[in-house]
């Protein structure tokens, strides 16, 4: 069984050349030697070391059409070939069909989490040092978040004249705090009741929902404040990464060139990019990894770097994690270590976020 997700689960919206049986091995095996030594490729190895059969003059001939296909180039004169952007993209959509990560380190690295504390954030330090020490990049791993926040119930406390202060607390257990000024000052014992009603009422309920229970309470202070909650947990939706746990850029530097040295520097600090980037990542219904290859025409300026993310945890929280490395990174290992930890990582959320079993039927 393949270790690699389909094609439409990687990048998106890129034509690819149809290429023969023939042109497709020799763009494998260029793509996997360059990634090993990082030097340009050329037919005579090729030859010597695969014995594929054909001479060098016959892979001379292919390289050059998957040169016409913007596939692979020659940095020198004279040089070997090494592959362009749309070339990885190519080996990673077509031509990857394993992974690198062997069943004995997949024991080892469940062992380790096995041994680790009953600890979220324990585990996202753990699984951002699993991932970058086992691929050799930089790696990344966002605390989980609700895809929509449901509302579990809230407090309404009088402080002084017509100040109340709004104590929100969100399934998940997330709470807010807000101070809000009403039109004419409320006794504590109304304040309590307007806030039991609405705990009643809107149990379980997401923002757009809680607007619709608001038009339905009989007073006008418990629409109003029913209002302000949706508005909260509105804004709450949409909120940025909050935690993020980095760890191996120091380590995995070297391996950059200068431009993509800068370009992993500025998505794991800028916090905006890394914003846009993981939305893009949790959004959706899909579940598998997903690799971004050169930017893929939607980061244009991130051109000399590849990102492997994937996301954990359930439906109604989840978190992402991936490796950031050069184009030239070893994309099976990449690729299967991260789907590997995020599932460890979805088994291990599960009990705290995911859904109650139901109860016993009498």
């Amino acid at each position: 069984m393949s270790l690699i997700p389909p094609a439409s689960q990687l990048d998106e919206n890129h034509e690819l050349p149809e290429l023969t049986e023939r042109q497709e091995l020799i763009l494998s095996l260029l793509v996997r030697e360059h990634i090993r030594d990082a030097q340009p490729v050329g037919s005579k190895r090729l030859v010597e070391q695969f014995n594929l059969g054909v001479s060098s003059a016959t892979v001379r001939n292919e390289m050059a059409v998957l040169e016409q296909y913007g596939l692979i180039y020659a940095p020198h004169t004279s040089a070997g070939r090494v592959p362009t952007p749309q070339g990885y993209r190519y080996f990673v959509r077509r031509l990857l069909t394993g992974g690198d990560l062997s069943a004995y380190e997949r024991r080892k690295i469940a062992q380790t989490f096995r041994q680790a504390p009953a600890d979220p954030e324990e585990w996202m330090r753990l699984a951002a040092m699993i991932l970058s020490r086992t691929s050799q990049t930089a790696a990344l791993v966002t605390a989980p978040r609700a895809i929509e926040n449901h509302f579990k119930h809230v407090e309404l406390i009088s402080t002084q004249g017509r100040m109340v202060l709004m104590v929100l607390v969100l399934q998940g257990g997330s709470v807010h705090q807000q101070v809000l000024t009403l039109a004419e000052p409320v006794t504590q014992p109304v304040l309590s009741q307007t806030a039991a009603v609405i705990n009643r009422v809107c149990s379980g309920q997401t923002a757009e929902q809680m607007r619709a229970r608001a038009r339905a309470l009989p007073d006008e202070l418990s629409r109003d404040v029913c209002e302000v909650v949706a508005d909260a947990m509105a804004q709450a939706d949409q909120q940025g990464t909050r935690d993020v746990v980095r760890y191996g850029l120091s380590e995995s530097l070297a391996t950059f060139n200068d431009d993509a040295a800068q370009q992993v520097v500025r998505v794991m600090e800028e916090q905006s990019l890394l914003d846009g980037i993981l939305r893009e990542m949790l959004a959706g219904d899909k579940s598998d990894v997903r690799v971004v290859v050169a930017g893929e025409g939607r980061w244009e300026d991130l051109s000399h770097l590849s990102m492997v993310l994937g996301r954990y945890g359930t439906p109604r929280a989840r978190g992402a994690l991936g490796v950031l490395g050069p184009t030239r990174m070893r994309y099976g290992r990449a690729i299967s270590t991260v789907r590997y930890v995020a599932n460890l990582m979805t088994g291990l959320l599960d009990d705290i976020y995911g859904e109650p079993d139901p109860a016993p039927e009498d």
